[in-house]
Formats: C-alpha cells, structure tokens, sequence
C-alpha cells in the first residue's frame, strides 16, 4: 500500500531529476535573482515535499512515517533538493548554485506551509 500513495511523489521525483539534470545547452538562460528557473525550483519542491507528506500520511505499511510523515518528507525533500543541485555539477555545461538551492529549500518549505494551511488550518 506503499506505492499506492505515493506513486505520485515517486513519479513526480523522476521529472525533477530529469529536469534538474538536463544538460545545460537544453535550458534556456537565467540572469535574475528571480526568474522563471528560480520560481520553478521553487514550485517543482513544493509539489514534491506535498506530495510526499500527503503520500506519508495516507499509507499504512511503515509506522513511521504515518507517524510523523512532515518530519520525514521535510528530511527526504531537504536532501533529494541539495543532492540534486549539486549533482549539476557535474552535468555538462551545468553548475550547482546557491541561489537555486536557496528556491529548492524554499520550494520545500513553501510545500509545507500549503499542506498546514489545507489539512490543519482550514477555513472552509
């Protein structure tokens, strides 16, 4: 039952990797601080750290991360990000930057922060 809920993360996580590691030719060119790259590292990690707690949450067959699925989908997210960004560096025409780590981060806290405000703290 695993896999079931969580299917979607482990596909998800694919086409980060895949995206993070394209060579560099393939990507088009960021100068800003806040460009569409920064922005996307930034969406593509929330998804990820969302899914995965959800994915934690509904499953059954490791106590563990039923138990405390944020402390773990925060700790898997925060490393997949940093292990990814510095990855790139060794992709042609590709380097790890801080500032894309930095959205990576941010990325997945803010999918945090989206989980809190739909599961815990509710208006509806």
């Amino acid at each position: 039952m695993f896999l079931r809920f969580n299917l979607l993360t482990f596909l998800w996580a694919v086409v980060i990797l895949s995206l993070i590691l394209m060579p560099g030719k393939q990507m088009p060119e960021a100068q800003d601080l806040f460009s569409f790259d920064k922005i996307a590292h930034l969406g593509v990690f929330c998804i990820l750290t969302f899914l995965m707690i959800i994915g934690f949450t509904k499953q059954y067959s490791f106590t563990r991360l039923k138990k405390k699925p944020v402390k773990y989908s925060l700790m898997i997210s925060l490393g997949y990000a940093s292990i990814l960004e510095l990855g790139q560096s060794i992709v042609p025409d590709r380097y790890a930057n801080y500032y894309d780590l930095a959205f990576n981060l941010g990325g997945v806290l803010f999918g945090y922060a989206i989980y809190l405000l739909i599961y815990k703290f509710s208006f509806v």
